[in-house]
């Protein structure tokens, strides 16, 4: 899920925090005693395992709802520089037939969600299920800085305005912070069926095995597009981390950056196999802070994503996020932001810890 202008993995901090603890800013589980931390923790290791228990006894919730109707996806062929204002138009018409149908269905959010997304620049756009689409923002082919966000939790079709609105505070921040011979370009990424952020899913690294090919491809197709010489950094939030890290092996990226991450399912930036800097960051007020930072196999299943990434013992390179919460990352202003675009733009002697 994304809460505007950032991406989010909660729907918002209350419902997500244990009795005994406070909040503090604009986040989750901020501002707890010892006492209480210790509660969060023996909390979420009991939520955990009743996750897990859902997952192998109960059926899913809804499996058998009615989907909204859409056209099959456009198949084209890997975008070019020279193929790529056709492929936006095949993508922008699959966008606008999936809102006649959904319109034509009832679901009055859909079809606006889908009609504003007709007017713009899309990579790729599947309007079936919870959705998957693939915007970019700015001139893709002529840029020098390509940035990929990769959201968490809960983000569809149905949420990708909050999902947008951080990848248009970061295009925006670019923008003017570029010297004026770099060239920038943002992709906001909704390339996989994400999980919900109260299901059993979120908890395992299923999901982000099954999304690693596709952020491989598409790395490929920005490479293809853009250059070899253009920089691309991943931005991966939350349970986006999760996928980052599964498709970082042999990754052609300079740069990537874990935010309010629950962990990679890796010990060590090490064993993600990269070449990548490997960032991470977590706000003050994150309630993440509090997830426990466990793996094992329950089931055949792994749950839980191992080491804390902003630890010394994971080793990436920890900036400062300030003291905003989950949602946070890419507010207007914040010290998140400001990084972020260093780090984007390769300025990272500025990147501030």
């Amino acid at each position: 899920m994304l809460r505007s202008p950032a991406l989010a993995g909660c729907r918002r901090a209350h419902p997500c925090r244990p009795s005994g603890t406070t909040a503090r800013g604009g986040g989750g589980w901020g501002g707890t005693t010892a006492r209480g931390r210790r509660g969060v923790v023996r909390w979420g290791r009991a939520g955990l395992g009743l996750v897990v228990g859902g997952a192998v006894v109960v059926p899913l919730a809804g499996a058998g709802r009615p989907q909204v109707p859409a056209p099959v996806p456009v198949v084209s062929a890997p975008p070019s520089a020279a193929t790529l204002g056709p492929t936006y138009t095949a993508h922008r018409a699959n966008a606008a037939e999936a809102a006649r149908m959904a319109d034509a269905y009832g679901d009055r959010k859909r079809a606006a969600a889908e009609r504003a997304l007709a007017g713009r620049q899309l990579l790729h756009f599947d309007g079936r299920g919870s959705g998957l689409v693939t915007e970019v923002l700015g001139d893709l082919a002529g840029a020098d800085r390509v940035a990929v966000l990769v959201p968490g939790s809960d983000t569809g079709l149905d949420t990708y305005g909050r999902f947008r609105a951080a990848a248009l505070a970061l295009h925006g921040r670019l923008d003017r912070a570029a010297p004026a011979e770099t060239r920038t370009a943002v992709v906001a990424w909704l390339g996989y069926r994400t999980p919900g952020t109260f299901s059993a899913t979120v908890a395992t690294t299923d999901r982000a095995e099954e999304a690693a090919p596709g952020l491989r491809a598409l790395v490929r197709d920005l490479r293809a597009v853009a250059g070899p010489r253009s920089r691309v950094s991943l931005l991966c939030h939350s349970y986006g981390s999760v996928v980052c890290a599964r498709a970082a092996a042999g990754l052609d990226v300079d740069d990537i950056a874990l935010l309010g991450s629950p962990g990679t399912g890796a010990d060590t930036a090490a064993a993600l196999h990269t070449r990548a800097r490997i960032w991470a960051a977590r706000g003050a007020a994150d309630w993440v802070e509090n997830v426990p930072h466990l793996s094992a196999d329950v089931f055949g299943t792994t749950v839980g994503f191992g080491t804390d990434p902003v630890s010394p013992d994971f080793g990436a390179r920890v900036f400062s996020a300030g003291a905003g919460g989950h949602s946070d990352y890419f507010a207007p202003g914040s010290a998140s932001l400001a990084n972020l675009t260093r780090i984007v733009l390769g300025e990272t002697r500025a990147v501030t810890s």
